[in-house]
C-alpha cells in the first residue's frame, strides 16, 4: 500500500501527541504490543467502549511499529462532514455502508493481506464496557482471508473526560488466535460463527486479565 511520507509523517507526529495525552497527562497503559507482527496481514479486533478507541489503537501501534499505518472501516455517516471525513480517512479509515457494501469490503479485504487493520467485532459501541456479541461477518472475513488475529481488549477510557488528567485505562494486545482448526471446515454460517465465538472469548480473557 503506497502511503506519502507527507501522510506518514502527519499520522506520526499526531499520534506522538495523542500518546502524551494518555501516557503522560493520564494513565494509559499498553500491554503486549510485542505480539504484534512486522508486516503481513494482521487484524487487530477490539471491543468497542468509547471515542478514543479509534486513536489510541493506532497510536499504539504506530509506536511499536514507526511509520506503519493502522487502516480501519468506519460508518460512512462520519464522512458527511467533509473536512472531517478529510481527518478521519488521513489516519487511515474509510467508508463503509451499512449491510452488504461490496466494494469496501474487498477493499478490506484487500488490505487485510499485507496491512493492519483495525476492526470492532461488535459492530456498535458499549459505552458501559461490557464485551457484546460478535458480529458473524467478521467471522466470514477471518475465514476468507485468514489474516494473524490479534485480540486487543480496551479498558477504562469509556468514563474518560477530556482535557481531564490522571485518568486510567489499558489497552491489551493478546497472543495471536489460532483458528486452524476452524479454517479447515466447511465455508458456511455455523464455521463463522465459531470463528467469531472465539475470538470474543479471546478479547473477555484480556478483559479479564486487566480486572485481576
Amino acid at each position: 500500500m503506497e502511503v506519502s511520507f507527507i501522510r506518514r509523517l502527519w499520522v506520526t507526529i499526531s499520534s506522538a501527541v495523542i500518546r502524551s495525552y494518555a501516557s503522560f497527562f493520564n494513565r494509559f497503559q499498553v500491554i503486549g504490543a510485542e505480539n504484534i507482527p512486522t508486516s503481513g496481514g494482521v487484524l487487530l479486533a477490539a471491543n468497542h467502549i468509547s471515542g478514543y478507541d479509534t486513536v489510541f489503537i493506532p497510536a499504539a501501534v504506530m509506536k511499536h511499529h514507526p511509520w506503519q499505518m493502522t487502516w480501519a472501516p468506519a460508518k460512512e455517516e462520519l464522512f458527511k462532514n467533509p473536512l472531517v471525513g478529510a481527518l478521519y480517512r488521513s489516519w487511515g479509515a474509510f467508508p463503509i455502508k451499512r449491510g452488504r457494501d461490496i466494494r469496501a469490503g474487498k477493499y478490506l479485504g484487500n488490505l487485510l493481506q499485507t496491512q493492519k487493520v483495525m476492526l470492532f467485532p461488535e459492530g456498535t459501541r458499549h459505552k458501559d464496557g461490557k464485551l457484546g456479541s460478535g458480529n458473524r461477518g467478521v467471522g466470514k472475513l477471518i475465514y476468507e482471508h485468514q489474516p494473524v488475529v490479534i485480540p486487543t481488549a480496551l479498558s477504562g477510557i469509556n468514563h474518560w473526560k477530556f482535557l481531564k488528567f490522571g485518568q486510567q485505562g489499558t489497552i491489551r494486545f493478546g497472543a495471536p488466535i489460532d483458528f486452524s482448526d476452524l479454517l479447515k471446515l466447511e465455508d458456511k454460517k455455523e464455521t463463522h460463527l465459531l470463528i467469531v465465538e472465539r475470538l470474543m472469548s479471546a478479547i473477555a480473557s484480556g478483559l479479564m486479565a486487566d480486572r485481576e
